[in-house]
């Protein structure tokens, strides 16, 4: 109970520590952004999950096969 307490303190003194920088650092933001720019980080986006919905069906896949063949181990003995 007591490390759970030292981690809860920890964690409140460091969000009260960086609330206040990342409040500020947005505060004057002006984005002069036009419709290419966000075009192009559409098409970087779409990039990127067309890469991921293989990979994580590959890794779904080598998920069960593991687990199918520790499955079938334990069925054969």
């Amino acid at each position: 109970m007591k490390t759970l307490t030292k981690i809860v303190l920890a964690t409140l003194i460091t969000l009260s520590a960086t609330i206040p920088a990342a409040a500020a650092s947005t505060a004057g933001r002006v984005d002069h952004s036009g419709i290419l720019v966000w075009t192009f980080l559409g098409f970087c986006a779409l990039i990127v999950v067309a890469q991921l919905v293989p990979a994580v069906l590959m890794t779904l896949g080598i998920v069960k096969g593991v687990a199918g063949s520790k499955a079938e181990a334990t069925d054969k003995a």
